[in-house]
């Protein structure tokens, strides 16, 4: 497609050099470039596209610089690439990670088959249970107790040994190992690695590091995980790397290669880990939209962000949202992530007519073959019945489809395929739909999908949506921004310029980010603040040495602490906001933490429980780096409803 060039520029970066702002989603590939003059460029590509290119991210650079396939890519002239993926992603819903042996305390081999025993639809005959990411596993004879005695050292028996070679031989590479209590008491974990990392395994991942919290199913089931994924991703960021640098210098100095996380923050390449990965993406269109909307004067909104495969919607209120247990793909995990609620309902979801009623999605035409309209031989979606009812033109839509990547959408064989289906429609059903009204008839049920969507993370919390700002990205997301506000209520849409790339530029925006976890559980009372303010400054300490191993200055580093706190006798723990770690330690500190707990819990829940005692279940800490200024990019378009 042609190069767009907004004429309203960014202050340039400190670093002479282009940046590189790429958000590989499921079915296009957005790249926003900020040229050495400050200059934005926008780019798209099919994030698949096997006759023409191995690596969208890596075709886009060349493109944007004008380098032919068989030059070198001058790095020189790059200041940094910043990067979202669906690598790992993929891999975990595709159960195509790297083979991994899990190592667990005697006992307890079948505790992560046998999970929570929840079941999501209780009224389901047939169980299907999700497919383990282990391939093996080796118990080891050793045990704490919760309160750290050792109940059984560490036997580092020949049948242990044998075992782990057994698997090394066997191919397996990957390691994961967690055991009782190890979040706390670690010093078993630390043996076992190290004797894997003798043995050869080339990742090993211990749930102390991991995921340093309480209950271990979902702790190993996060440490699982990582050793999973994370030799994928490095695999990645090492071709991505290679395909930047094989031709440059050794002691070419200044480029950086980064990484968005979950959690909403960037992080170098060599450390973005498995666990941190797969909401990658998202996580930059939720900062492109709090940040663009914020620079509109919009500090309320819900993010509707509509790709080519799903639409994920969130809600901001003032601070980010982050859940810090969750389940993606089968799997729980312990890790901090943005709060996304996602839907399979996007522009690449698939229309059926099953003889009686209209379906759409889950399933997904991705980008090979993508829709009819791509010129692959592709089934119907929601994006055809967008260019059916007149809501894309092909006149302005990138023009990045054909053999040769530079043809239209083709419109043609859209009104074709929905005047076949239209006209079996009336044969099965004796009603005699015109083709523009199937389209509609689809684009409604996707509209009441993402709706419901939307009223999950708000309405259903408690918050009231028609006082908030739909802020709508994504490729998709403005076909369909006036429908979804019809649909709930809401007054006021922002689009901003970019919006059709918000989570590429939302990772150029992003800050550097370090959050760091420690479990407490203990009751808050006034003489419990001595060991969590210890904590607190032990995570900050180790937060800031993040930072200044990815080379930012200490001036700009924003230190946040977080207490994790829950009544008595339940399961489910609230963030809260903790004091400034140098804030004065003098006064009542339990009762304006407990006065923001309970306003929490009334907003979440409906009532509050104020003669339990509160535990407080862990601390976190959040470091965060700015490694560039930005001024203020150019303002969105609102649309106003009445």
């Amino acid at each position: 497609m042609p190069l767009e060039q907004n004429q309203s520029p960014i202050v340039p970066s400190s670093q002479a050099g282009w940046q590189f702002w790429i958000d590989r989603g499921g079915t296009f590939t957005d790249i926003v470039a900020q040229r050495p003059d400050g200059e934005i460029v926008i780019h798209k590509l099919l994030s698949e596209n096997p006759e023409r290119y191995r690596d969208a991210a890596i075709q886009g650079i060349r493109e944007i610089l004008q380098v032919p396939a068989a030059a070198p890519i001058p790095i020189e002239q790059i200041a940094a690439v910043k990067m979202g993926t669906t690598v790992a992603t993929n891999a975990l819903l595709e159960r195509k990670g790297d083979r991994t042996v899990l190592l667990i305390t005697q006992g307890f081999r079948d505790a992560l088959r046998i999970g929570y025993q929840n079941r999501p639809q209780i009224f389901a005959r047939q169980i299907v249970l999700p497919e383990m990411l282990y391939e093996q596993v080796i118990e080891v004879e050793e045990r704490h107790s919760a309160q750290g005695e050792v109940l059984t050292p560490v036997q580092i028996t020949e049948t242990l040994l044998r075992a782990l070679q057994t698997a090394y031989d066997s191919g397996i590479r990957a390691c994961a190992i967690a055991f009782l209590h190890g979040y706390r008491y670690p010093h078993h974990e630390q043996r076992i690695a190290a004797i894997a990392r003798d043995i050869g395994f080339t990742q090993i991942s211990v749930s102390h590091e991991v995921s340093p919290l309480m209950k271990l199913i979902s702790r190993a089931d996060t440490t699982v995980v990582d050793a999973y994924l994370s030799p994928i991703l490095r695999r990645y960021v090492d071709q991505v790397a290679t395909a930047l640098t094989s031709h440059s210098s050794p002691s070419l100095s200044g480029f950086r290669l980064m990484f968005m996380q979950s959690n909403g923050g960037l992080v170098d390449a060599h450390r973005f880990q498995g666990k941190d990965s797969l909401l990658s993406g998202p996580a930059g269109g939720i900062v492109g939209a709090v940040k663009t909307s914020a620079m509109a004067g919009f500090d309320r909104i819900i993010g509707f962000d509509m790709g080519g495969t799903s639409t994920d919607v969130s809600h901001f209120n003032g601070e980010y949202e982050r859940t810090f247990e969750t389940e993606v793909a089968g799997v729980r995990l312990r890790a901090p992530m943005m709060a996304i609620h996602t839907v399979a309902a996007g522009g690449g979801s698939i229309l059926t007519f099953d003889g009686c009623r209209y379906r759409v999605g889950p399933e997904s035409a991705g980008a090979n073959p993508g829709a009819a309209a791509y010129r692959r031989g592709g089934p119907l979606t929601v994006t055809d019945g967008n260019v059916m009812v007149g809501k894309i033109q092909a006149a302005f839509f990138p023009a990045v489809f054909g053999a040769g990547g530079n043809l239209p959408l083709d419109g043609a064989i859209v009104q074709q395929r929905f005047t076949d289906l239209a006209r079996e429609i009336g044969q099965k059903t004796g009603n005699q739909p015109t083709p523009e009204q199937v389209a509609e008839g689809f684009l409604a049920i996707a509209i009441d999908k993402m709706a419901t969507a939307i009223k999950k993370i708000s309405i259903q919390r408690g918050y009231d949506v028609t006082h908030y700002t739909l802020c709508c990205f994504g490729g998709a997301g403005g076909q369909h921004a006036c429908l979804i506000a019809e649909a709930l209520g809401m007054t006021q849409i922002f689009l901003h310029p970019y919006a059709g790339v918000l989570s590429a530029y939302g990772i150029g925006l992003a800050d550097v980010r370090s959050l760091k976890e420690k479990a407490i559980e203990a009751e808050l009372t006034p003489e419990v603040w001595r060991i969590v303010d210890a904590v607190l400054h032990e995570l900050s300490v180790a937060g800031q040495s993040d930072m200044q191993q990815q080379g930012i200055a200490p001036c700009p580093i924003q230190i946040l602490p977080n207490l994790h706190l829950r009544y008595a006798g339940t399961d489910a723990a609230l963030v809260i906001a903790g004091d400034p770690l140098d804030a004065s330690q003098a006064g009542d500190r339990c009762t304006p933490v407990r006065e923001r707990f309970e306003q929490a819990y009334q907003q979440r829940y409906g009532f509050t429980m104020p003669h339990k005692a509160l535990i407080v279940e862990a601390v976190s800490v959040e470091v965060v780096g700015k490694p560039i200024r930005f001024m203020n990019p150019p303002g969105g378009r609102i649309g106003r409803r009445h």
